[in-house]
């Protein structure tokens, strides 16, 4: 009776409808067992190769320099021009790292929304470069921009001690003078 089925026992052929009753065993013994998907490194598994600068950047924050090298807040400042581009970077300035958020000055409103809506961007930018973990925020503050010392054009000229002393005709000069000293009186 080996071929005959008892009407109490399980019927282990594959059934697509039915899950498998014992699933350390394959459905069809003939077919090869699926390939698992392939395993995505994680950020941090040395199998992903980071780029050149975050390997630099990397390297730079642990070696462990004297006071006198680059703090992560004067790379982050450093960086900012490469990260947002010439045209941002000459309407703003990165003032400073504030744990991990770095504060932007803008010059006006208008400037302190579009970047508010590109700073997923910009610290993707700037993860790309520093390494990530450096610059987690960013922070627009309105700041009017300040106006640069200038060097004159050329010296000034002496002033006059006396008003009259820059009239050229002297008959003139002397009715200035006199009208002068009555208004004066």
């Amino acid at each position: 009776m080996p071929n005959k089925k008892l009407p109490n026992e399980p019927n282990f052929a594959a059934n697509p409808n039915k899950p498998n009753p014992l699933p350390h065993q394959p459905t069809n013994p003939i077919s090869p067992p699926a390939k698992p998907e392939p395993r995505r490194p994680a950020h941090n598994d040395k199998m992903v190769r980071p780029t050149n600068m975050e390997r630099a950047s990397k390297l730079i924050r642990g070696l462990r320099l004297p006071g006198g090298t680059l703090s992560g807040e004067e790379l982050a400042c450093a960086v900012w021009p490469q990260a947002v581009g010439k045209k941002v970077a000459a309407r703003t300035r990165a003032a400073r790292l504030v744990r991990t958020r770095l504060v932007v000055e803008v010059e006006d409103v208008t400037w302190q929304r579009q970047l508010n809506s590109l700073s997923r961007r910009i610290v993707w930018n700037l993860e790309q470069t520093l390494g990530k973990g450096l610059v987690e925020d960013l922070e627009f503050r309105v700041v009017p921009r300040r106006r640069e010392p200038q060097r004159a054009a050329e010296a000034m000229p002496a002033l006059f001690a006396d008003d009259s002393d820059a009239i050229a005709d002297p008959v003139l000069r002397s009715i200035y003078r006199a009208s002068r000293k009555k208004a004066l009186a």
